[in-house]
């Protein structure tokens, strides 16, 4: 199977009524553990990586990597994704390198941290989206910003989307899906107490958009037991919280289709390597540590996969290829010049 234009994956998604997960990766253990998953549940999947992650990889490697796991994997449809775009150059770079999938977060400046006016946002999004389209690979924006910093991404500020605006946005820059701000965060320690997410948000945007996906940043739900299992091995996060599963869930019921989730897996890689380290310490084979960190995070994926509904849904539809998906973007752009 070619790898699948993002915007399939999830208007299907949100057609069946369920979410789905978009992991981020930075080396092949966590591809493998991801596809594991994905097999196991038979669930599509956003493989995504962040600028950070590709830079760390050279690009290349992590590219490879990324078109192994399709290879290996034929009967999962999955897209390519980058993460956390910050301007048409880093776009024109993920779709040489094969991306499906471009998310341009034209909410924050080119520095990752600085918050941007609608209309620098709109501008920015809407020339990733003419350059995308061209190829038939889908682009996520971004509208609002989220709490915490996470992969050196976060301007550190909580504004929630307003619908409105993001209504209008979406007609202005004519992007596939959308990232709203509706309390979430970046990183391991997402608030003080327990969390009240603005899925109004979500609700009204879909009722001012119709069916155009949503997505939820910033969504590890940083379970207990595997920050005590950091801990109990040397490790130091206290007070560290999450976004509950059940409000996640409440999320996917509004109109959310792609859930982004990282620190879940973090954790659960982390605590299975300090374990091995803290309990066999004659151990230096690093395939030794790492199968373990690899089985702990397959666990962890595929459990977000069943809660967020994905599982059992790989093989509802034919698989699109980009070059489908850019005849689509094609006549949808003659239609509306000839409106």
């Amino acid at each position: 199977m070619p790898l699948v234009p993002g915007r399939q994956i999830l208007e299907e998604a949100l057609k069946g009524g369920y979410g789905v997960g978009a992991f981020n990766v930075n080396n092949m253990e966590q591809i493998q553990s991801i596809m594991m998953a994905a097999r196991e549940t038979q669930s599509p999947v956003f493989i995504q990586a962040s600028r950070g992650a590709l830079k760390y990889s050279n690009l290349v490697y992590l590219r490879h990597l990324m078109l192994a796991a399709a290879e290996e994997n034929p009967d999962i449809p999955m897209a390519m994704h980058l993460d956390h775009g910050n301007n048409l150059d880093s776009a024109k770079t993920a779709v040489g390198l094969g991306f499906t999938s471009v998310m341009i977060d034209g909410s924050l400046k080119e520095d990752a941290k600085t918050p941007t006016t609608y209309d620098e946002n709109v501008e920015v999004t809407k020339k990733v989206v003419d350059y995308c389209h061209q190829y038939g690979v889908s682009v996520e924006g971004e509208i609002g910003t989220l709490g915490g910093i996470e992969d050196g991404v976060g301007s550190g500020q909580i504004h929630l989307t307003d619908p409105v605006q993001a209504a209008q946005f979406i007609k202005d820059t004519g992007v596939d899906y959308l990232a709203l701000a509706i309390g979430t965060s970046h990183g391991a320690y997402k608030f003080k107490a327990a969390p009240k997410l603005a899925i109004e948000i979500v609700t009204k945007v879909r009722e001012l958009v119709g069916n155009v996906p949503m997505v939820m940043h910033g969504s590890s739900s940083v379970p207990k037991e595997l920050v005590d299992e950091v801990n109990q091995y040397g490790g130091k996060m206290p007070n560290a919280m999450g976004v509950p599963i059940a409000s996640i869930q409440e999320g996917i019921r509004s109109g959310v289709a792609k859930i982004n989730v990282d620190t879940d897996g973090r954790l659960a890689i982390t605590g299975a390597i300090r374990k091995v380290f803290a309990t066999e310490p004659q151990k230096f084979d690093p395939r030794e540590y790492l199968t373990p960190a690899r089985e702990a995070h397959a666990k962890v994926v595929a459990e977000r996969m069943r809660q967020f509904g994905a599982a059992g849904h790989a093989k509802d539809y034919k698989p699109m290829s980009l070059d489908e998906n850019k005849a689509f973007y094609l006549s949808k752009s003659k239609a509306g010049a000839s409106k």
